[in-house]
C-alpha cells in the first residue's frame, strides 16, 4: 500500500525542523490508520490526566481537542488539535500536537 510523505508541504518561511516533526507525526498517524495501527481515538477539551481519566492508553492513541482556540503570539500563533500518547499507562503520558496557523 503507498505510504503518506508529506515532506513536499514543509514551508520554508516557519521553522523547517518543527514543519518536518509535525508532519511525520502527521504520517505516521495517517500510515497508522491505513495499516489498521490506530489503537485508539477520541475527543476532549484536554488531554487525559490521572486525575479525570481511568482508562488505559497505550503508544500511537490520539485524542482529537473538541475545543481548539488560536494561540502564541503574532507571528507565531499555533492551534493545539489533540494530544498523542508516547507510553502507556494509565492515564500515559501525553503530548501536545500544534499547527501552526500562519498569524
Amino acid at each position: 500500500m503507498p505510504r503518506v510523505n508529506l515532506e513536499q508541504y514543509v514551508q520554508e518561511q516557519y521553522d523547517p525542523a518543527l514543519m518536518r516533526e509535525m508532519m511525520r507525526v502527521v504520517e505516521d498517524m495517517l500510515n497508522g490508520i491505513f495499516d489498521g495501527r490506530l489503537h485508539y481515538r477520541k475527543s476532549a477539551s484536554s488531554a487525559p490526566s490521572a486525575s479525570g481519566d481511568s482508562d488505559s492508553y497505550a503508544v500511537g492513541d490520539f485524542v482529537s481537542n473538541n475545543d481548539p482556540q488560536e494561540l502564541g503570539g503574532a507571528g507565531s500563533m499555533y492551534m493545539i488539535i489533540g494530544w498523542k500518547c508516547i507510553a502507556d499507562g494509565t492515564p500515559g503520558v501525553w503530548r501536545e500536537m500544534r499547527v501552526l496557523t500562519g498569524n
